[in-house]
């Protein structure tokens, strides 16, 4: 259906191109400086931010016919959405006039909630799923970072793993269990996914100096980076099984992938020898298609949904962000 939509409307959403058999759409909110998507749903919503000043930000979500609604959390001198669900709600955080960060949800009628853990200095919501629960990271005063999860009635949960002095949670997914990374006493990283339940468990590439996990899908398989003894910076994919399975695009330096969907199709960027990023998908099959949208010198990948489209932005040769949607 996103695919139909999306070329049906080709003539009014700006410059489509065609590049490794698949369609990219480059988009900008009207009196957008720099573009920035974080998130795509599956019916192609896409939630990001884009700048109206050099330092400040709305955000702002693109329906799948080309519109754009703009919004921010009342008192923001910058909204940041993370994350957008099936039904429209936006999780993200916002920043105020004394620079703290507190996170919010924005409901698909446009009403916004802001919220705080208590005892948090800085709040930022990372991921919201089908239910509402939204999952997120806040600084306590002593600047250590905490989980938090909070259910669509407003209970906020803190957590953290065992061992723990600095917590991220990062993904969360339809049955609400969480991705994210912990930093131990010995300042060695570890992933972790949190069950429903609010049982952990610790997930390390073997052999690696720190493991980061950064998306969870629907059938609790994670993916994100790990460094090697040499700190390079490899991707990784985790199925609910416990296999573990390192990959790379050709030509990588540093690779960073960011998000999965429900099939194990998996994107992010990677950074190449010349000094330049570009976008990737991985196939379940392990197969790798390295992309970048035309007249870009920098791709930065950001998202997929269940469909396979992605989301992201690209630097054009004046120095300026935009969105894209890359359709399969």
């Amino acid at each position: 259906m996103l695919k139909r939509l999306a070329l049906a409307a080709l003539c009014l959403l700006g410059p489509v191109f065609s590049a490794n058999a698949a369609n990219f759409i480059s988009f900008d909110p009207p009196g957008s400086l720099g573009t920035d998507p974080a998130s795509i749903n599956a019916s192609g919503s896409i939630a990001g931010d884009y700048s109206y000043t050099p330092l400040f930000a709305h955000g702002f979500v693109r329906a799948p016919d080309g519109s754009y609604t703009s919004f921010d959390a009342a008192g923001a001198l910058s909204t940041l959405p993370a994350s957008i669900n099936d039904t429209g709600a936006i999780a993200g955080f916002y920043i105020d006039r004394n620079s703290q960060a507190h996170a919010f949800v924005r409901a698909a009628d446009g009403t916004i909630t802001t919220f705080d853990p208590q005892g948090s200095n800085n709040t930022q919501a990372t991921g919201i799923n089908g239910n509402g629960t939204i999952t997120g990271f806040y600084y306590d005063s002593n600047s250590r970072t905490h989980g938090f999860v909070r259910a669509a009635d407003g209970t906020i949960t803190k957590f953290d793993p065992r061992g723990s002095t600095d917590t991220v949670a990062r993904s969360i997914n339809a049955k609400g269990e969480i991705a994210g990374f912990y930093v131990d006493a010995n300042r060695q990283g570890h992933s972790f996914v949190r069950g429903a339940n609010g049982r952990f468990t610790t997930v390390d590439v073997p052999q690696a100096l720190d493991t980061s996990a950064l998306g969870i899908n629907d059938k609790g398989a994670i993916t994100g980076n790990y460094q090697d003894s040499a700190y390079v910076t490899h991707g990784f994919a985790r199925a609910a099984d416990g296999t573990i399975t390192t990959f790379d695009p050709p030509g990588f330096v540093e690779t960073l992938p960011f998000s999965i969907n429900r099939a194990g199709r998996i994107t992010g960027t990677y950074y190449a020898g010349n000094g330049q990023s570009h976008g990737f998908v991985r196939a379940t099959s392990g197969k790798i298609i390295t992309f970048d949208p035309p007249a870009s010198s920098v791709t930065w990948a950001a998202a997929i949904n269940n469909a396979g489209a992605i989301t992201g932005k690209y630097l054009d040769k004046h120095g300026v962000y935009h969105g894209f949607v890359r359709i399969p």
